[in-house]
């Protein structure tokens, strides 16, 4: 098995197949996989484990700047605004370090969806209902932290080790900033990864056409592959 092939899950339900491109975060190369297999396969449908407010970030990195703190607030956004600081902060650092800008897959995912006609589906749950089901999974003391990690990891300027730099590699963005969290919680496991699990794989099968082909954090395949087979 070339490794191309080693990081491509292929599902057949049917008339209509899924190929799950199980990525890392921090690699060019997934970016280039991503790239060649879409070319490749030319598919009906291309999804990418983003929703819309991440979306919108990646197309506009600076949104975020312009917001008004006082309409956050009054919205009840402020713990999305955080995040999105926080991401935008990682990412900073991993550019400047690694000269690695985490999330090019997905980047180049919607690229190569738009140069072969491809539908572009947003596949991964809305992140404010995924933060809404954690905090509602955690008394005062786990609020406390994760509030705390999201606002270090905001202003930290620590260095990645390279240790650290594997581990993202088979890790959804959001799951490795908040490893920590779900380490002291386990009952966070639930609302992070396996309903997004849920929630992906739905998205995924029903997605248009006979042929998609979804980009995904390798981490999460496993769970997709199996919620797609439970549920057909």
């Amino acid at each position: 098995m070339s490794t191309m092939e080693e990081n491509i899950t292929r599902i057949q339900l049917g008339e209509k197949e899924l190929i799950l491109i199980g990525t890392a975060h921090v690699s060019k190369q997934s970016a280039e996989q991503v790239k060649q297999v879409i070319e490749d396969e030319q598919p009906d449908s291309v999804c990418v484990e983003l929703d819309e407010q991440r979306y919108q970030s990646i197309k506009d990195g600076d949104r975020w700047k312009n917001t008004d703190i006082f309409e956050v607030i009054k919205q009840k956004k402020a713990s999305l605004l955080l995040m999105n600081l926080a991401i935008s902060s990682f990412q900073k650092r991993m550019a400047k370090q690694f000269g690695i800008q985490p999330g090019q897959e997905m980047i180049q995912g919607i690229e190569s969806a738009e140069q072969t006609g491809a539908k572009l589906v947003l596949a991964d749950r809305n992140i404010q209902t995924t933060f809404a089901r954690i905090w509602g999974n955690i008394g005062f003391t786990g609020k406390s932290k994760l509030l705390l990690s999201i606002v270090y990891s905001i202003f930290s300027n620590e260095s990645i080790s390279e240790e650290e730099l594997e581990k993202m590699k088979s890790q959804d963005m959001l799951d490795g900033m908040l490893k920590d969290l779900t380490e002291n919680f386990p009952t966070l496991k639930k609302p992070l990864i396996d309903e997004r699990d849920q929630y992906l794989a739905q998205k995924i099968k029903t997605a248009p056409g006979n042929k998609v082909v979804a980009v995904l954090g390798a981490a999460h395949v496993p769970g997709i592959k199996e919620a797609v087979h439970k549920n057909h």
